[in-house]
């Protein structure tokens, strides 16, 4: 998905070709739009065009995203319903991007005001005085987005405003909009706002959001200002707090015109491209490895042993893939380094010339059972086995994904590399040219490795990551016997 720029950036440059006057931007056709009407013609607009409305988002194309549709061809505002990392934040920025690339501003307005629709007193003046001489300066689109993270601190002159007393204290009345400093919402005027975790805002700072949902004026410090404020306010929530009574104050919840629900991705291919598009890999991690983090997230929100009102991040199988990426990695790292040494010597296994690319097999993905443990929330009576639970998941989305890879394959090839005693070593720091000097020449290793999606010329590392998958997977299926060695390596044989 295309990042929306956070507000506090620089805009961007606008066009030399831009109107810089009030009487230009007549006489170029301009005419003043809200924002819901901007954002409506505009989504029509890609719709028209085939042109894809949200990009990067995964996952809702038939579901949440018709409705978010909806939403903004109705003019409503929202809130969207749903568990921790479901992508709420990510939909929400991703509306700023349905705005016009470019809009028209009164230079130093706090409000970003229309120069055919100004709203304060001193600008109203201006636009008078000046006709059509008023000048005017462009508000890229990335300068349009509001966002606030809403936390039990947050207060009133935080989002709406206060009184400037320094400003009183220069002659100007009270009353006066000029002596107010504007909060975070007036200051996305004629853009989108956010309200990130919407029930943790106290109720009383909630109160101060009413008039601006329905009225579109600010009340500050016990008078009105009517400044009929132009913008979109989008929410998100949990729906644990969202449904407690008393987190959100209903007057609040009524002047919401859409309420979203969001959910996890719904099948296993969904699951998949968001990892392939979020994790930033630093090492190669097959497709064999990534079904299987993909269905070991999916396991772990279905088990009775988590607490499904919390959910299970899509963070989550994101995180487990950069960590099995990295153990890749620090794989190839230590190999280098043991090569090194013994290139010194002039012996070891680590004498070979090839160093060993970082490639992710199977034996990688034990890393995150102890490291991610802290991004699931577990059942009361499940204290002190979490990372047990999360280990017999992961066996679990092991053999899963064995069955629906493998399935059909004639694997006495892999299994008579144990028979009478035999025994296949493997393990974290064991290289991929070790590996397959103990396997030889496998029958069926080829078609094991196009089912697996490795190519008809696959590199060692990639080889040794198939063949490790295929000696985990005969072991979960009883197949083969595995132990595990006080220097951390695995060693496949006979069950018996």
């Amino acid at each position: 998905m295309d990042r929306v720029t956070a507000p506090n950036q620089v805009s961007p440059v606008p066009p030399a070709d831009l109107p810089t006057t009030l009487g230009e931007l007549r006489a170029a056709g301009h005419r003043y739009r809200t924002v819901k009407q901007e954002l409506r013609d505009n989504l029509l607009a890609r719709m028209g065009s085939g042109e894809d409305r949200f990009p990067g988002i995964v996952g809702y194309q038939d579901t949440v995203l018709p409705e978010v549709e909806r939403a903004l061809l109705a003019g409503h505002d929202m809130v969207l319903l749903g568990e921790r990392g479901q992508g709420k934040t990510r939909l929400i920025r991703s509306l700023g991007a349905l705005l016009d690339e470019w809009t028209p501003v009164i230079p130093g307005s706090v409000l970003n005001e229309h120069p055919m629709h100004p709203i304060t007193p001193a600008s109203r003046a201006l636009a008078d005085s000046t006709g059509d001489d008023l000048p005017i300066g462009w508000l890229h689109r990335s300068m349009r987005y509001g966002e606030k993270l809403a936390t039990p601190d947050t207060s009133v002159g935080d989002l709406i405003g206060d009184v400037d007393p320094i400003r009183l204290a220069q002659g100007r009345t009270l009353g006066d909009p000029e002596t107010i400093h504007f909060g975070l919402v007036p200051r996305t005027n004629r853009g989108v706002f956010a309200v990130n975790e919407l029930p943790d805002l106290a109720e009383r700072i909630q109160v101060a959001l009413l008039n601006v949902l329905e009225e579109r004026d600010i009340q500050v410090r016990g008078y009105q200002l009517r400044l009929p404020l132009d913008l979109l306010l989008v929410a998100s929530a949990n729906p644990e707090d969202y449904t407690n009574r008393g987190r959100i104050i209903t007057p609040l919840k009524d002047r919401f015109g859409a309420e979203i629900r969001t959910h996890y991705p719904l099948d296993l291919d969904l699951e998949l491209a968001l990892i392939r598009q979020e994790a930033d890999l630093v090492a190669v991690v097959p497709e064999h490895v990534l079904e299987v983090l993909a269905r070991f997230a999916r396991d772990v929100r279905e088990s009775p042993s988590v607490d499904p009102r919390s959910g299970v991040s899509a963070r989550f199988a994101i995180a487990a893939a950069e960590t099995v990426a990295a153990a890749a990695l620090r794989r190839s790292g230590l190999l280098a380094g043991a090569g090194a040494g013994a290139g010194a010597s002039g012996s070891g296994a680590g004498s070979a010339s090839r160093p060993e690319a970082p490639v992710a097999r199977i034996g990688d993905t034990v890393s995150v059972t102890s490291t991610l443990r802290g991004k699931v929330e577990f059942e009361s009576g499940e204290e002190g086995r979490e990372i047990e639970v999360l280990a017999h998941l992961l066996r679990t989305a092991t053999a899963e994904t064995f069955r629906a890879r493998l399935a059909g394959l004639d694997l006495s090839g892999f299994t008579a590399l144990v028979a009478e005693g035999g025994a296949v070593e493997t393990g974290e720091l064991v290289s991929s040219a070790e590996l397959l000097r103990q396997v030889g020449t496998v029958p069926g290793l080829a078609k094991v490795l196009d089912r697996l999606g490795l190519g008809d010329a696959p590199s060692p590392e990639e080889a040794a990551a198939g063949i490790e998958f295929v000696l985990e997977g005969l072991h979960l299926t009883r197949r083969l016997g595995k132990d595990v060695t006080d220097s951390g390596r695995t060693v496949y044989g006979d069950r018996d």
